[in-house]
């Protein structure tokens, strides 16, 4: 297929020469932000400029450049007498791969200069001294220290910018919901992989989740997760699991694990003993709990093995600190940081105990806390045993919440519930039983069929009701999930405030950002940034 072939060709020829522009100027952009210079804070914020801008921002102020009749770079190539005809920037297919790639690393390179300029501060200055009393010039110096010392900043970089993953799942494992999802990242370019909710009822065995991987790889998946969110998983199980699933199919493997059980840690350690290709862990400031096993205590435990990561602990533990300052910001909304070893018989997840609580709470009856979590199977078994994860652990939950309260089962329902048993989220692992389902929606019949096919096309209503407001694609589906939001924008943006005003607030936005954060950053004692806050600067402009 030729069009297979031309878009693999266009896909590594944007990846490889976009990464390899970016991580040069990203490089030499770091080197000199490294250097102590006057004003070297309004640099650093104004290198982080484009990185900062909206992307939906930066893809309107390219368009008005490309522009083949009134842009700005075809008016100065031509005024330079460097080209003497306009040129059709984004209609021409040999010019526009180009284009396509100057626009992501002008968008790009900022950002890996952050992580590059990280990297640097975290390599000791004494190396260089030492370096330069044996005589070593600056290239010397350059070539046996800054690039053997980078090399894990640049392996961060390079998978940063070559791999873009999308862990995809159902929340009832209906993989019909999965098909289109997984259609999209790949037409993108993207890595699928795709996500098993791991969860224990009479009808799911190890069977059912060989099946469902072999299924995900059929799909097109490049990877499977296996996702343990309540912490469920048994170590010995865990072992079982992943030795099938591995010798069923042949792609990596990845376990995602909870510690609410307090067995996470064991069934790593189980897990890769039977071959598991990748763990997820938290590091150790905020780890356990609810959360994910400590990430500095896994990569000792598999230290000098077959499995050693090769990760600094010392340097781990530099993070740790750091987020433990952060952790304390938040310690209003802390949950159970205990083993609750109650989840192994109620199988209710960490943080849908915290809903259960907060909704127990505001109607004052915290005290029925102990008949919901028995309401709880009942309901999921009435349910056809779902896993409970979002959304279904919302809907299973609020509906024995209502059980509870209302002293009748199914007396009241939420109309999620009545969904779920219609069908419409998806098959059930098992039938959904006939009583609750007559006491739910008897006046309705269930659904059979991959529910998003029952949706009408929203597209065409949604662009009549924003009507001439919408320029853009990208106008149309905002309005539709921020409809009072978008219009209100829009609506000020067809009063007159233009392309070039939206360009300019992003700018003076961004600036202010980017030069607010510079001056946050902690310094050490030798004057330096510290790494982390660099490192953590790009959640900072993105959340504000």
């Amino acid at each position: 297929d030729t069009r297979f072939w031309n878009a693999l060709f266009n896909t590594l020829y944007f990846t490889l020469v976009s990464v390899a522009l970016e991580f040069i100027l990203g490089l030499a952009i770091a080197l000199v932000l490294h250097q102590a210079f006057r004003g070297r804070g309004w640099v650093r914020a104004a290198v982080l400029i484009p990185w900062a801008i909206p992307t939906v921002v930066s893809a309107r102020m390219w368009e008005w450049i490309y522009n083949s009749d009134f842009g700005v770079l075809n008016y100065l190539l031509v005024s330079a007498s460097i080209i003497s005809t306009k040129l059709n920037w984004l209609g021409d297919s040999a010019l526009a791969i180009h284009a396509t790639i100057m626009v992501d690393v002008w968008k790009t390179t900022p950002f890996v200069a952050l992580l590059l300029l990280a990297g640097l501060q975290l390599i000791p200055q004494d190396l260089y001294r030492a370096a330069q009393v044996d005589g070593a010039g600056p290239l010397t110096s350059f070539r046996h220290i800054t690039l053997p010392m980078l090399k894990p900043a640049i392996l961060v970089v390079l998978l940063f910018r070559t791999l873009d993953a999308f862990r995809i799942f159902d929340a009832v494992n209906d993989l019909r919901n999965l098909e289109t999802a997984i259609r999209a990242v790949k037409r993108a370019g993207g890595h699928v992989q795709g996500t098993i909710c791991y969860t224990i009822s009479p009808v799911h065995t190890i069977d059912t989740y060989v099946k469902m991987a072999k299924e995900l790889v059929q799909m097109g998946s490049d990877s499977i997760c296996l996702k343990d969110m309540a912490g469920l998983l048994h170590p010995y199980d865990a072992y079982e699991i992943t030795k099938r699933i591995k010798e069923a199919v042949n792609v990596p493997l990845q376990l995602h694990c909870h510690c609410t059980s307090g067995m996470a840690e064991m069934s790593y350690v189980k897990a890769i003993e039977a071959g598991m290709d990748v763990i997820d862990c938290a590091i150790s400031s905020l780890s356990q709990g609810t959360s994910q096993p400590s990430c500095e205590s896994t990569v000792a435990t598999f230290e000098g093995t077959e499995h050693d990561a090769k990760l600094d602990l010392e340097q781990l533990t530099h993070i740790s600190d750091y987020f433990a300052e952060v952790r304390k910001k938040y310690a209003a909304f802390e949950g159970n940081v205990r083993v609750d070893a109650g989840v192994l018989l109620h199988q209710v997840p960490g943080g849908m105990i915290s809903n259960l609580v907060s909704q127990l709470r505001d109607q004052g009856a915290l005290d029925k806390l102990k008949d919901v979590l028995g309401e709880i199977p009942r309901v999921r078994a009435d349910f056809g045993y779902p896993p409970l994860v979002t959304p279904t652990s919302q809907i299973v939950g609020t509906q024995a919440v209502l059980n509870a309260l209302f002293g009748q089962r199914y007396k009241q329902v939420t109309k999620e519930s009545r969904a779920y048993v219609l069908g419409q989220y998806g098959a059930s692992p098992a039938p959904v039983n006939k009583e609750a389902q007559r006491a739910i929606a008897a006046d309705a019949k269930p659904i059979t069929g991959r529910p998003a096919d029952h949706i009408k096309p929203e597209m065409a209503s949604a662009k009549k009701e924003i009507g001439e407001l919408a320029t853009s694609e990208e106008d149309i589906v905002s309005s539709v999930l921020f409809p009072q939001v978008v219009r209100d924008f829009l609506e000020w943006r067809a009063g007159g405030a233009g392309l070039e005003n939206e360009i300019v607030a992003a700018l003076a936005a961004a600036l202010s950002h980017a030069r607010k954060a510079a001056e946050s950053a902690p310094t050490g004692t030798d004057g330096t940034r510290s790494p982390w806050k660099q490192a953590g600067r790009q959640r900072l402009l993105r959340g504000r």
